[in-house]
Parts: structure tokens; C-alpha cells; sequence
């Protein structure tokens, strides 16, 4: 069964649940997904669907890429694809649907994205370091200071928090839970924040961790 879904960051709102709560939550466009391809352990050594979400131009598109959705019977090239492993073999074949019923609110989701850029980054804003004196005349504000010492052990440690590059990974938000559907849309409200800017791609998927236990 095909438990994740390929899909778009909108922005973020709130609305009130049936408690009258306000909940703040990140709107999610989800599929619809198209099957591009079918892999089995038999095939290919593992279970795995590989998905296809929204669409390019043709001209826009490798030639590659159009024929691998010409084979799967897709009358345009999709935008994005991404490949879903299964623990079971996939019931699904090439060129189906997969829509955000394969949702229900209230559960419980995993939502995977890259996080925004942020550039060089000094360790004061990447690591939190503390920094030195702000008064007048410390010349000591936000450098890194110490990094090592000299003859013991005579360079820095592994893992040492440096200036660097900060933002643009991928990271994974878990335990969200769908606080409502609208399923006309392909439109999933997730109560919280999600990784990434608005419009960037994200993959949805149903929580490893933290489901409601069945009675």
C-alpha cells in the first residue's frame, strides 16, 4: 500500500478546530500522483513505487524523461519524481493515481523537505555561540575564538562548530497531524511548520512514529 505522497509548500494559516481552538497550520497541495514506474523484489531486489507529481513543458523536458513517461502511458513529463519503498510487494501498476485519500484527518504524518538557505553563516547565528563582550573597546564580539591547542593534540577536534554553510538540507518534521482535508483541492492542512519557502517540493507521508494505538 502507497502510504506517501508527493507535493507542494503553499504557506501557513490558521483555522479552528471542532474545539473552537485556533490551530496553526501549514497548507500542503498533495498529488494527485501519478505511478511512473513499478519496482518488485523480483525485478529490481526491493518493493518501491516511483512517483510522479505536477507537470513540465515538453520543451522544458529530456528526452529521457518523455519517454520514461511514454512508457509508463502518462500523456505529459512530470515535474518531480521520487521513489517510495515498500515493505510489501506494490499492488499498483503504472500510470495509476494516487490521490490525498490515502489520508484521513487526524492522523498522523511525516513531512520531508529541504529547509531554506541561509548563506555563510557566522557561529553565533549557525551554532548559537555565545560570542564575547558587546561593550565598547572588547574588539571580541562574535568571532568563534578558541577552535584547539597547540602542541596537545595539535590541531581541532572533529565536528568543531565553524562558520559555514548554513540551511538548504533536508530535513524531516514528524508526528504532524492532518487537522483537516479538502480533498476536491488535493489540499492537506498539517497542524505546525514544515521544512522549506513557499512552493518548494516536499514529500508527505504517514508517521513511522507517534500513531494512535487501534482499540
Amino acid at each position: 500500500m502507497i502510504t506517501s505522497l508527493l507535493g507542494k509548500k503553499l504557506g501557513m494559516t490558521q483555522v479552528y478546530d471542532a474545539n473552537n481552538v485556533l490551530v496553526p497550520v501549514t497548507v500542503v497541495e498533495a498529488g494527485p500522483c501519478s505511478v511512473v514506474q513499478v519496482k518488485t523484489t523480483a525485478s529490481d531486489g526491493y518493493n518501491a513505487v516511483q512517483l510522479g507529481f505536477s507537470q513540465q513543458k515538453a520543451k522544458n523536458a529530456t528526452r529521457a524523461e518523455t519517454n520514461h513517461a511514454k512508457k509508463a502511458g502518462l500523456e505529459s513529463t512530470p515535474r518531480v519524481l521520487s521513489e517510495v519503498r515498500l515493505d510489501a510487494a506494490p499492488t499498483a501498476k503504472t500510470g495509476d493515481v494516487v490521490t490525498v485519500g490515502i489520508f484521513a484527518e487526524g492522523q498522523f504524518v511525516d513531512v520531508i523537505g529541504i529547509s531554506k538557505g541561509k548563506g555563510f553563516a557566522g557561529v553565533v547565528k549557525r551554532f548559537r555561540v555565545n560570542g564575547g563582550p558587546a561593550s565598547h573597546g572588547s574588539m571580541f564580539h562574535r568571532r568563534i575564538g578558541s577552535i584547539g591547542m597547540r602542541q596537545t593534540p595539535g590541531r581541532s577536534w572533529k565536528n568543531q562548530k565553524m562558520p559555514g554553510h548554513m540551511g538548504s538540507v533536508r530535513r524531516t518534521v514528524q508526528n504532524l497531524q492532518v487537522v483537516k482535508i479538502i480533498g476536491d483541492k488535493n489540499i492537506i492542512l498539517v497542524k505546525g511548520a514544515i521544512p522549506g519557502a513557499n512552493g518548494d517540493d516536499i514529500i508527505v507521508r504517514t508517521a513511522i512514529k507517534g500513531q494512535p494505538k487501534q482499540a
